[in-house]
């Protein structure tokens, strides 16, 4: 069974005869451990995509499931503890709290849900991640690299059902980019984690298991 399936879905902006179609009948499957890469010009609907794939906006039409529960119908507030208990986000900016260490900014999502925090697994991420060192420094004191590793650990820590990437190279150097996009194959090769990442840059999405080209908001291409 897979951990995330998208049928018939679909997104539509205003009215006729000015309606945008931003997702226009969007079917998917994406199995467990599985890399995916979504690729699409600005405006061909990917981020939208991975929008609705997180529960971070409703769809007009159409059914998003993921792992076993359809999302699609949820109210916001049951949106809200899905997400944080199924879905791991990493985004362009990290989203980082300034006055929380390495360490505490990986647990919160965790702690937030009032679970306990499962040590040796947040260790091994910590450590896979080579931020073992850096663990009571707060994000001002790190790198742009480094603080998107952080933000890498705190999607991986709640042991999301998918972990969603949005342009997470995007504020980073070539070498940095390079870098974090091999921690994000490693570790979806480690943890058996199920990622779909979102990018612009066709040479990137070359790293995922499988790749999907979005364009017109419809899928024209998908290939390994």
């Amino acid at each position: 069974m897979p951990v995330l399936k998208v049928q018939h879905l679909k997104k539509y902006y205003g009215k006729e005869p000015n309606v945008v179609r931003a997702l226009d009948g969007v079917d998917l499957e994406i199995q467990e451990g599985e890399f995916v890469a979504v690729v699409g010009t600005s405006g061909s609907g990917k981020s939208t995509l991975l929008h609705m794939l997180g529960g971070l906006d409703t769809p007009t039409s159409g059914k998003v499931t993921v792992a076993g529960r359809d999302i699609s119908g949820m109210t916001d507030e049951q949106l809200t503890i899905f997400r944080r208990r199924n879905v791991g986000f990493v985004f362009q900016n990290y989203n980082l709290v300034p006055i929380l260490n390495v360490y505490e900014n990986i647990v919160l999502p965790i702690e937030l849900d009032g679970n306990a925090v499962d040590q040796g697994f947040v260790d091994s991420i910590i450590e896979t991640l080579g931020l073992g060192e850096k663990k009571s420094s707060l994000p001002n004191n790190l790198s742009g690299g480094q603080q998107q590793r952080v933000a890498i650990a705190r999607a991986l820590a709640t042991k999301p059902a998918i972990l969603l990437a949005d342009e997470p190279t995007g504020n980073l150097d070539s070498k940095t980019s390079q870098d974090v996009l091999g921690v994000l194959k490693m570790t979806s090769t480690k943890f058996h984690q199920t990622m779909v990442m979102i990018t612009h840059n066709e040479q990137i999405a070359q790293l995922a298991d499988r790749v999907i080209q979005i364009e017109d908001g419809k899928i024209a291409t998908e290939g390994r």
